[in-house]
């Protein structure tokens, strides 16, 4: 099989999130992984801003079912303070895959489930379509600069330490600016 390709599972056991961490998710939610050839990609896309990419449009997509989500840099969706899903991406030869797990109905502790009740189907050709839009980079960008202001109260992960992000500058390519040093989201 080859890009582009997409498939779900309904439970998922063995979910690979940031810093290796595992996650696990029961019957109900949705969990997706699907793969992009980079030739398909926007031309102003750099690999290392798909993450903030890939998740900006479902964080609108969302949003057109009337969902309140949020992007976390650079690629957890929350609702007010409290983790609804999150995405990875990896390069994989010619292909970027990028996975991701939404709590459609039940959310383990300190997580929360959407607030809107959608259905998987609907919400996936959604997606998908407005994926085919190709948007550019500095299209998805511009948007998420204007509501880069609800991470400032949160920190991120830089070399295995926690890093306010509170001074963090958003660069335009995606990455910070922190204390003189540019991270990127490496997912």
């Amino acid at each position: 099989m080859s890009a582009p390709i997409a498939i779900t599972c309904g439970v998922q056991t063995k979910g690979i999130g940031s810093r290796n961490n595992e996650w696990k998710g029961s019957n109900g939610n949705l969990f997706v992984s699907f793969a992009y050839s980079l030739q398909e990609l926007p031309v102003d896309l750099k690999v290392e801003s798909a993450s903030i990419y890939f998740s900006y449009i479902l964080k609108e997509t969302l949003a057109e079912f009337s969902s309140k989500v949020w992007l976390k840099w650079p690629n957890d969706l929350y609702i007010g303070d409290a983790k609804v899903g999150g995405m990875i991406t990896t390069l994989v030869e010619e292909n970027i895959v990028c996975g991701f797990g939404l709590n459609l109905n039940s959310a383990p502790e300190n997580f929360t489930k959407l607030d809107v009740t959608i259905d998987k189907n609907l919400l996936l050709k959604q997606y998908f379509k407005n994926l085919e839009k190709k948007l550019l980079w500095k299209q998805v960008f511009s948007k998420y600069k204007l509501e880069f202001e609800q991470n400032k109260t949160y920190f991120t992960h830089v070399n295995s330490e926690k890093v306010s992000v509170e001074s963090a500058t958003l660069e335009s390519d995606g990455s910070l600016l922190i204390n003189g040093e540019r991270i990127y989201s490496l997912r």
